[in-house]
């Protein structure tokens, strides 16, 4: 991957060079361009110039199995533009004429990962601006959350298939596994709680540590990946942000009960509107085993993948991770609450 980011790096360059009509907030003056991060599915470059730095972003994959990939990212952060915890989009180009796919520049946010240690009530109050933000047009192009357990168990039973049909599959795991995932086929139903009772807003859906910046000297907290934002309940973030699944992804931290007190109490503080602020944590409660499932359907299909037909580049920290997740006890504690207290 870092001789594509090197490769596609000149590529970056002739654009710039013969694009001036449509990035003229660059000016006329010198710019720079190098390399600043890469993903599964975009590669990410920080072009420097007297006007300001910027992201340039080269999109090479998608994770909403849709062709607009790029087009849709942009969108989501143009409805955000003024909620002054997303970077600013500045230029989107879907015309597939010069790269093969498309390109997004925005504004670059200098500053460091977000701490869970240190940032939670930063971060609780990033959420309660962001899910209370007005979007202008409720018909918006967001993928709606129409039903969102249905969704994530149709999606989690084709994944632990690999996993269940795996000759590497571990016996105990495979069987707590099918015991969970018929548990989820049950208590799917419980989803006509948020269809009763819609709160919508937009969701990133993709909460973890490493797609906040912090800036420490300004004071500020922003998102920044926004490639599967969804229409859907605020309690899709809230909870794929406190999930073990979500904190231990890059860091060695879990959240503890009264650290997730902590989080969501600093949210409801931010809250105006008093029927969400007194659901929150039913919304939460119902919609925590949904996302843990979708986590470790994930990972377990990652982990056979990883031994077996996996064509990307392997990242030792990924696997060691995968090795942590699809550990018995770990997945147990996870989904005994749910499985042993709930029926």
């Amino acid at each position: 991957m870092q001789d594509l980011m090197q490769s596609t790096r000149p590529r970056v360059e002739h654009y710039l060079n013969n694009h001036p009509d449509g990035i003229i907030f660059l000016g006329n003056t010198a710019w720079k361009v190098q390399a600043l991060a890469q993903g599964e599915y975009n590669l990410n470059y920080l072009i420097r110039s007297a006007s300001g730095s910027y992201v340039f972003r080269v999109n090479i994959g998608t994770q909403i199995g849709r062709e607009d990939q790029i087009s849709y990212e942009y969108n989501a952060l143009k409805l955000l533009e003024h909620s002054n915890v997303t970077p600013v989009p500045f230029f989107v180009d879907d015309s597939r004429r010069f790269f093969d796919t498309g390109i997004l520049i925005m504004e670059y946010l200098p500053g460091e990962h977000l701490s869970y240690r240190h940032d939670l009530k930063a971060a609780a109050r990033l959420f309660a601006t962001l899910h209370q933000f007005e979007i202008a047009c409720e018909h918006n192009h967001l993928i709606p959350e129409d039903a969102p357990f249905s969704q994530i168990y149709d999606e989690c039973s084709g994944l632990l298939e690999v996993y269940f049909t795996s000759d590497l599959a571990v016996p105990d795991i495979r069987e707590y596994l099918r015991e969970v995932i018929d548990w989820a086929d049950q208590h799917r139903s419980e989803e006509s709680y948020f269809q009763q009772d819609s709160w919508h807003c937009i969701t990133n859906t993709e909460v973890n540590s490493g797609n906040f910046i912090v800036n420490r000297q300004e004071g500020t907290v922003h998102l920044v990946d926004w490639e599967m934002p969804r229409w859907g309940d605020p309690s899709q973030d809230l909870s794929h942000f406190c999930s073990p699944l979500t904190t231990l992804w890059k860091t060695s931290y879990r959240m503890t009960g009264r650290d997730k007190q902590r989080f969501l109490r600093e949210y409801k503080t931010r809250l105006t509107d008093n029927h969400l602020r007194d659901t929150l944590e039913d919304r939460i409660q119902l919609r925590d085993p949904f996302v843990y499932l979708r986590g470790i359907s994930w990972s377990a299909m990652g982990w056979v993948a990883y031994q077996t037909a996996f064509n990307g580049i392997k990242n030792p920290h990924t696997w060691k991770t995968l090795q942590q997740y699809m550990d018995l006890s770990f997945i147990k504690s996870l989904f005994d609450p749910f499985l042993y207290r709930r029926g």
